[in-house]
């Protein structure tokens, strides 16, 4: 219950003290039309106050604001599976995402070899430890260009 109603309630409560008090002195036939009303009163009051259970609204709770949809009647299968239809697109998205890089991947390994394959020096002269230092060696940058 927030503030504002709880301090509603005890206004209601003060006045219909007062209103007691005071209908001692009214006819029988005046007494029994404001008990009626008062009882349509608490009956509104009350109905009033299950609606706002059931509806959506804030509560804040620790620090934290917490969505309140009323209870579990408005989660049926339609609004569970829309529930989880982000967390499918996520998955799906991250997926297309791993596809695409390892798409790329196999094209720039598919580069180098054929750049491997075409090249003058045989395969071999790579994974000679001369020829790192040859590349390294300021003639072989001078040829370069």
């Amino acid at each position: 219950m927030t503030h504002t109603a709880k301090t509603q309630d005890e206004f209601g409560l003060r006045i219909a003290a007062q209103l007691n008090s005071a209908s001692l002195d009214l006819p029988h036939d005046i007494s029994e039309r404001l008990r009626a009303a008062r009882t349509r009163a608490v009956a509104a009051r009350l109905k009033t106050q299950t609606s706002s259970q059931t509806s959506t609204s804030v509560i804040h709770q620790n620090g934290a604001a917490l969505l309140n949809f009323g209870g579990n009647e408005g989660l049926n299968i339609w609004s569970r599976l829309a529930s989880l239809l982000p967390l499918i697109a996520l998955i799906a998205g991250l997926a297309l995402i791993q596809n695409i890089m390892d798409d790329d991947r196999a094209n720039e390994l598919a580069e180098v070899d054929s750049a491997l394959l075409i090249d003058d020096l045989p395969p071999a002269a790579y994974a000679d430890p001369g020829f790192l230092q040859f590349l390294k060696s300021p003639i072989a940058s001078d040829t370069k260009d």
